[in-house]
């Protein structure tokens, strides 16, 4: 996920450049939202490749400040994870 804050002057300049942004391949724009109390937009992508995100965000440091938190399905970490000494066998 990632979360572009900007401050209030900056506001009509991230209009138009999110207005006419291109979505880089490589990246599945999964949803956007924006905080409706402050000057940020939350995004929610999927990317194979972490260079790519890093590349799309860097093109934003002009006009605020980007942080990438990745995360995952609540179900997905909840779902049993292998035992440690099944992925990585005691020598006997």
């Amino acid at each position: 996920m990632g979360i572009f804050t900007w401050e209030p002057e900056k506001g009509d300049e991230v209009v138009k450049r999110r207005a006419t942004e291109k979505i880089p391949e490589g990246i599945k724009m999964v949803g956007e939202w924006k905080d409706l109390g402050r000057w940020r937009v939350f995004r929610l992508f999927e990317a194979v490749d972490p260079k790519v995100i890093l590349a799309t965000s860097s093109a934003w440091e002009d006009l605020g400040k980007t942080e990438i938190v990745p995360v995952m399905e609540t179900e997905e970490i909840l779902k049993p994870m292998p035992k440690p000494h099944i992925l990585y066998p005691r020598a006997h």
